[in-house]
């Protein structure tokens, strides 16, 4: 008797995982179709003339101890001095202390330290946004007492229903901080007024962050020392101290995953477009893939389907009568870009900057976050003497932004960033433009009317959607492994329910073992 197959569609963290999981618990065979020639999706790392770029930024922590775990088992932990500990399964453990990790030591993680700052009027604030004395300062004692009246009226009478993304910062923040240090950053990222986002995204992305819980953050880092243990179990995830982070960038986590499948038996299948899904009555039957270095197609049959592939693209691959309004919901989709200049640089303009991001909060500019990459690892960087940056833009792929010329684009990031006081032009070494299509599914549209889709997709029993894309859902690297996780865990046991799949990141506590 032949083994069963999964065909997986997509090759990044939620279709890598998928294809780990398999192995690891069942006898099936995994087959992983990826368009692209990288593996890791999103979570990849490009390699510009021996300067590493992260699409996005990928801090490899998470509330789920089987994530963690999960994580370490590929790839060890490192850290340079003694001082950190880490709890898995109830139990604490010293990571490991070496006072390098060069040499054979190249399939690590390092703990880093977490600093994202705000840039404001040219000035450098906390991120998440905080009232400590410092940023009391900055501000001025009459503004910081408007914005607390603000929150103040927030707080005592919060707006019921909350209807849009604006509401749900107004509840939090209060109408003064929101405007000031939410609202311009959040409307370069999406394109459209916070009034027109749908508040889920601020349920899945900022869940129970507030100005109090940063204000209390703050006090207990000061006043309260204790062991650096990196489970950070009690800590909003926007609020921890450190992360983990792959010596080469988020890129190696997925090749050695994709190296590991591959060498027990999966089948993996780079710069492969799925062009055509088959169907009878409510189960998948095949896929059919194209080549895209040499145009052959050919039709992989299977048991199991799991797609990371964009929702609209899904359905429109799906040889099946579609109803009309699953249709209009699918068109109506909308999907954000990214695009990152990276900058090589002689120096920065403001020396000693320990930041891995810089959320660019002024409205003079479209560059709306800036990654330091030789604080997230020291080794996506070939000269520790230059500093390699990425500026990094959101648009739709129908935009002018996308559509510029790769020069005009460079010299735009270079402007931007001069123009705000973090460079001088003439420190520019070396330029480089990525582009990254369908980055962010975006929370508007026809997504009010997602559970259409949702409620189609999931009548066909051998069908799985995971991971960001594949759920139309802004989902961490965590969450989208989850999903996998799940899926395999469903198809073991036999269970016929994908309600726990789609719960993954809905509710809070779901992913976040306490």
């Amino acid at each position: 008797m032949s083994k069963k197959k999964a065909i997986i569609i997509g090759g990044g963290p939620a279709g890598l995982t998928a294809a780990y999981e398999f192995q690891k618990h069942t006898d099936i065979t995994p087959i992983v179709i990826e368009q692209s020639e990288y593996w890791g999706g999103i979570s990849r790392t490009v390699n510009y003339k021996g300067n590493k770029i992260d699409i996005g930024g990928h801090r490899f922590f998470s509330k789920s101890n089987e994530v963690m775990e999960w994580w370490k088992n590929i790839m060890p932990i490192y850290s340079e001095n003694n001082e950190f500990t880490i709890s898995y399964q109830n139990k604490s453990q010293k990571v490991s202390n070496v006072s390098s990790v060069d040499g054979d030591m190249k399939d690590v993680m390092l703990v880093r330290n977490r600093k994202s700052r705000i840039y404001f009027d040219k000035k450098f604030f906390d991120y998440p946004i905080s009232l400590t004395p410092e940023t009391i300062m900055k501000l001025g004692l009459f503004n910081t007492f408007l914005i607390g009246l603000s929150y103040i009226k927030a707080a005592t009478f919060p707006i019921k229903p909350e209807k849009n993304l604006e509401d749900f910062f107004i509840n939090r923040f209060g109408k003064k901080l929101y405007a000031k240090f939410f609202r311009d950053y959040t409307e370069k990222v999406w394109g459209i007024k916070c009034s027109e986002i749908s508040p889920e995204w601020g349920a899945q992305r900022i869940k129970g962050l507030s100005i109090t819980k940063t204000i209390t953050h703050f006090i207990k880092k000061v006043f309260v020392k204790g062991k650096k243990d990196i489970d950070q179990k009690d800590t909003e995830t926007s609020l921890i101290e450190y992360f983990l982070y792959p010596k080469y960038g988020p890129g190696q986590m997925w090749e050695r995953v994709a190296s590991i499948v591959e060498q027990q038996g999966g089948q993996l299948q780079q710069n492969t477009k799925v062009i055509k899904i088959e169907t009878d009555k409510d189960q998948i039957t095949s896929v059919t893939v194209k080549n895209l270095l040499t145009n052959e197609v050919t039709k992989l049959e299977g048991d199991y389907f799991i797609s990371t592939m964009p929702v609209k693209e899904l359905i429109d691959s799906l040889e099946a009568p579609i109803p009309q309004n699953v249709r209009e919901v699918s068109s109506g989709l909308v999907y954000r870009d990214f695009i990152t200049v990276g900058l090589l640089l002689s120096k920065m303009k403001l020396p000693d900057i320990k930041d891995n991001w810089i959320y660019i909060q002024e409205p003079n500019v479209k560059v709306g976050r800036l990654q330091i990459f030789n604080n997230w690892s020291p080794f996506l960087v070939k000269d520790p003497n230059t500093v390699w940056v990425g500026l990094e833009y959101f648009c739709n792929d129908t935009d002018e932004l996308w559509n510029m010329p790769e020069g005009d684009m460079k010299k735009l990031g270079i402007k931007e960033l001069a123009e705000i006081g973090l460079i001088n032009e003439q420190d520019v070494l070396d330029s480089v433009v990525i582009k990254m299509p369908k980055t962010y599914p975006a929370y508007f549209g026809t997504y009010d009317r997602f559970d259409e889709i949702k409620n189609y997709i999931d009548k066909f029993s051998n069908l799985f959607l995971v991971g960001r894309n594949g759920m139309h859902k802004y989902n961490n690297q965590d969450h989208s492994m989850l999903t996998a996780i799940e899926v395999v865990k469903n198809i073991k046991n036999g269970k016929t329910t994908k309600e726990n799949i789609w719960a993954i990141n809905a509710e809070q506590e779901y992913h976040e073992e306490k």
